[in-house]
């Protein structure tokens, strides 16, 4: 059936603000939504609060509504732009729970919208836990032996009944939130609670744990004529117990028998046939008992979920693409396969490569957080990797994670200590992967350890070979080993460092030489979604050790960027959104562009964003490769974070051109020593500091500048081992655990300027012009990380004389730091007198706030003048703001209810979300000036 041609206009709801178990995998699937919807001449709105995606950014929709996520907000676009249908299936469980609430309001009955992509119907019968038993016993799908409560005592009725160990499911909730496993009697009265108390609806499932059991998914579309295609098999290498989000998983699955798969699959169809007439997408939990292959259903999700962009990302087919063209009526073999381009989109992928996806969490921004992993999602992001075999994608995942490790192990940050080991195994943390390895190392059988994590042997076999591969490497030199070993060590993953660390005294580089000089060298493979059976149009690779090479350079000029990898607190979607206008700028500008990143969640990622994509770690050895292939005009550092910024000096020592500011330039930015020496000379206050190695020296230093003193490490981001001490007693304690923490870091003691305020600009330069893009006002003082705190777009409160200081610094140290593109300065204003605390040539996370809130593409902007296409004086910037406009950081304290809520110099906001008032008077400004002023009162 052709499309619908009575939907002309279509309204996407999206997700809002990232938080831990919601995040840019909905950025993603609804840019992804709109694009293929504006294909077909449909007009589309979007609906989203979160300023920092590429979803709410003019290039995706034809119109984008920066509102809070509420029906009334719904309500009113409907009216405005006589909208036809509501898209709810691409913005997570945000979207569902406000499609769901608008249906029971009789919003879309009242403005005769339909709903497509799903059943509202649908929504009730797989969100409400009993709804959804009771059908899966309806249809012959088996479930765990469970019970419906909605009080205490129909709990313990339950678990009585059912007997330990038990899982408590709250219905509609979103990343597992308030669910948990109990283990004994003792435990059940606070789960239950918790569980009743996070569920909407106060309603809970107790259901029979299935713990050691393997957990696999589904990723299903489906048509209008009911056609059913699986796009991708997903396998958890951790065993049921951990949430999916948790965990590590592999595509497609490694350990599945093809008569269990089968059996998998036709259930899969079976319950998506089950939930409702719908057409779109939808992705199906199961698990497996390992002794007798018994399969039971744990959920099944209609709409696209974390795992769609993961699976989009594996098999390079756009499921959220096809999925918006299946919900306006088309079917599957009439839509153009997106990769050959020559057959339709009625086709299952077949992968001739493995996919290793490893989670990225952040517990260290969270003190006193129970690490221990369990039903509650509690990762902040993830990394994607493709190799030919498992072990090769798991130690690019690895390397791929920015947690400073050189693959699986072998570089030199392993544990010794066997009781500390054998915990991690049996209670899992962000860490368990590495500890199978120490364990490993030190002679743990592997039956050992399959007992006491329940990880399939398969997967725990691929391991222990990488273990005797390591034992073997040191029985050589570097100039005696073997081509073929040598070889068979780099298909296996390993990298060129953890080569030099495993032979001693051998360098990276000695290493990289040696394999060219025997020729082994990466190839790269193209993402091609039918294992060669038919020609593939989509330059997608990734690297492989083998002899044919399919991507081939062609003679054009060529940008790269580089990608800001996983998200975690302090570096999260904004990033990727800059990325993305370094692209659309790059190719815009005449150049190729090429995109390397391993972030499966992020639209940088989408095969058809850039010219080239290489989905591989953002990792120098990687990095390197592409380059000496693609011989590029240059590389952009600038819009990727931090992860991209500490490519900078291995790339400005190898020769290669950095894209805008000179490495020498951000250094100076970057090393307190040479910056205030600049402030000094440009005549700049700032407040006073010095470096310390050690304690002693801390104390010293602390003594002179006065206290109290903020302690913080040189070259990190999100404000990551910053605090603020008094005395020195507490600046002792906070330099050992910091060095200790980052060994071989300097500290940096600044005189804490308390009770100032805290002020922004972001402003771009091209080495003569400078445009100040925004100056912004903290309604917290100085102290609490600028990530954390609301800040107002213009300052609501700074005195002509201030905001003049700001400009005129913010143009004297562009200039003097030979700027070419972004630049963040952060001041503390005390006193009428304003300070610089720290600058940084580079995208900033409050860039795409205040592009939104002017209505300026300002990275565009950006990007074109680092490029050398542009000047500033070529754009005419006109702004749109009338009033003010509010960044609103984002918490997700519910995951880590035991963490102190305070906030400090080390940011705890995983999102924000935009908000924008009329004048000072708005009730909403009035109430949330008056509650953070407090803190100048303390």
């Amino acid at each position: 059936m052709p499309k619908d041609t009575s939907i002309r206009s279509v309204l996407i709801i999206g997700s809002g603000p990232i938080i831990i178990g919601q995040a840019c995998e909905f950025d993603y699937s609804g840019s992804q939504a709109a694009l293929s919807l504006k294909e077909e001449g449909i007009e589309v709105s979007i609906i989203n609060s979160n300023p920092a995606t590429i979803m709410t950014d003019k290039i995706i929709a034809d119109h984008v509504y920066l509102r809070p996520l509420t029906v009334d907000s719904i309500e009113q676009i409907l009216i405005e732009r006589k909208i036809d249908a509501v898209l709810p299936t691409m913005g997570g469980q945000t979207a569902l729970n406000l499609c769901k609430e608008a249906e029971e309001r009789g919003v879309w009955e009242k403005h005769g919208v339909r709903v497509i992509g799903v059943d509202v119907a649908a929504i009730e019968k797989t969100e409400n836990r009993e709804s959804f038993r009771q059908l899966m016993v309806d249809i012959g799908v088996g479930v765990a032996p469970s019970k419906i409560a909605n009080s205490f005592l129909e709990g313990k009725e339950a678990a009585q009944e059912i007997g330990y160990p038990l899982v408590i499911r709250p219905s509609y909730t979103l990343g597992g939130s308030g669910g948990g496993f109990v283990h004994k009697k003792e435990e059940f009265d606070a789960a239950l609670k918790r569980g009743l108390e996070a569920s909407p609806t106060h309603e809970v499932l107790v259901e029979k744990a299935v713990l050691g059991w393997k957990e696999y998914e589904l990723e299903l579309l489906r048509d209008s004529n009911d056609n059913v295609i699986i796009i991708c098999s997903i396998e958890n290498f951790d065993p049921m117990g951990i949430h999916t989000g948790d965990s590590i998983t592999v595509a497609p699955a490694m350990t599945l028998s093809d008569s269990c798969y089968q059996d998998m699959r036709n259930q899969a169809i079976k319950m998506m046939r089950a939930i409702g007439t719908f057409a779109g997408g939808c992705n199906v939990q199961f698990s497996v008992n390992p002794d007798n292959d018994d399969i039971i259903a744990i959920e099944i999700n209609p709409r696209v979920s974390r795992s769609s962009a993961l699976a989009s990302k594996a098999t390079g087919y756009p499921i959220a693409k096809i999925a918006s063209k299946l919900a306006i009526g088309y079917n599957l073999d009439e839509i153009e396969n997106q990769i050959t381009k020559t057959t339709s989109a009625y086709f299952e992928p077949t992968l001739d490569y493995v996919i290793v996806k490893v989670p990225r969490w952040n517990f260290d921004k969270f003190k006193g957080a129970n690490p221990e992993l369990g039903l509650q999602m509690k990762s902040v992001g993830e990394v994607m990797a493709i190799g030919r075999s498992f072990t090769e994608a798991l130690q690019k995942a690895c390397q791929s994670l920015e947690i400073g490790r050189a693959g699986l192990g072998a570089d030199g940050k392993h544990n010794r200590s066997i009781e500390e080991i054998m915990h991690g195994l049996e209670h899992p943390s962000w860490n368990r992967l590495f500890l199978i390895k120490d364990a490993m190392s030190m002679g743990v059988p592997l039956e050992s350890i399959r007992k006491v994590t329940r990880i399939d042997k398969w997967f725990l076999a691929q391991i222990q070979e990488l273990v005797q591969l390591e034992t073997e490497l040191k029985r050589y030199s570097l100039t005696n080993i073997p081509k073929e070993f040598f070889f068979n060590l780099k298909q296996k993953g390993f990298s060129d460092i953890q080569i030099a660390y495993l032979l001693g005294n051998v360098t990276e580089d000695e290493v990289y030489d040696r394999r060219k000089s025997l020729g082994i060298r990466r190839v790269y493979k193209m993402v091609d979604t039918c294992a060669a059976e038919f020609a593939a149009q989509t330059p997608y690779y990734y690297s492989t050790f083998e002899e044919e090479n399919e991507s081939v350079p062609s003679d054009k000029k060529k940008i790269i960027v580089l990608g800001s990898g996983p998200n975690r607190i302090g570096q999260g979607i904004e990033f990727d959104y800059s990325c993305v206008h370094g692209l659309l700028a790059a190719k815009e500008s005449g150049f190729e562009s090429i995109m390397i990143n391993c972030n499966p969640e992020t639209v940088s990622t989408d095969f058809n964003m850039a010219d080239k994509l290489y989905f591989e770690p953002v990792f120098w050895e990687h990095v390197r490769e592409i380059i000496e292939l693609e011989n590029p005009v240059g590389v952009i550092v600038q819009l990727g974070g931090q992860t991209a910024l500490k490519m900078a000096e291995k790339l400005h020592e190898n020769g290669i051109k950095i894209i805008g500011t000179s490495y020498n330039d951000m250094d100076i930015a970057e090393d307190r020593g040479r910056f205030s020496d600049l402030l000094k000379e440009l005549d700049i206050p700032y407040p006073k500091y010095g470096v310390a190695e050690n304690a002693e020296e801390a104390i010293v230093v602390a003594n002179e500048v006065g206290y109290p003193v903020l302690v913080r490490p040189s070259y990190v981001l999100g404000g990551q081992g910053m605090s603020i001490v008094i005395n020195d007693e507490d600046l002792e304690k906070a330099v050992v655990k910091l060095l200790g923490d980052l060994p071989g870091n300097r500290v940096l003691i600044d005189h804490f300027l308390d009770r100032a305020e805290e002020t922004e600009s972001d402003s771009i330069c091209d080495g003569e012009d400078v445009h100040i893009v925004g100056l912004m006002e903290h309604i917290e003082p100085a102290g609490i990380h600028s990530g954390d705190s609301f800040a107002v777009l213009p300052p609501f409160s700074l005195s002509a004389k201030v905001m003049e200081s700001m400009e005129t610094y913010s143009k004297k140290i562009a200039r003097a730091l030979n700027v070419i593109g972004l630049l963040n300065i952060q001041f503390a204003v005390k006193d009428e007198k304003v300070y610089v605390i720290e600058a940084n040539p580079r995208a900033s996370r409050t860039v795409p706030f205040i592009a939104k809130a002017y209505d300026v593409p300002y990275i565009n902007i950006a990007a074109k003048v680092m490029l050398g296409v542009n000047k500033l004086k070529d754009f005419k910037i006109e702004r749109k703001l009338e009033g003010y406009a509010i960044k609103e950081p984002v918490f997700s304290y519910d995951k880590f209810p035991e963490v102190p809520k305070e906030l400090g110099p080390e940011m705890k906001s995983t999102g924000e979300s935009i908000r924008f008032i009329k004048d000072l008077e708005d009730p909403y400004f009035r109430k949330l000036y008056k509650d953070k002023s407090m803190y100048l009162s303390k």
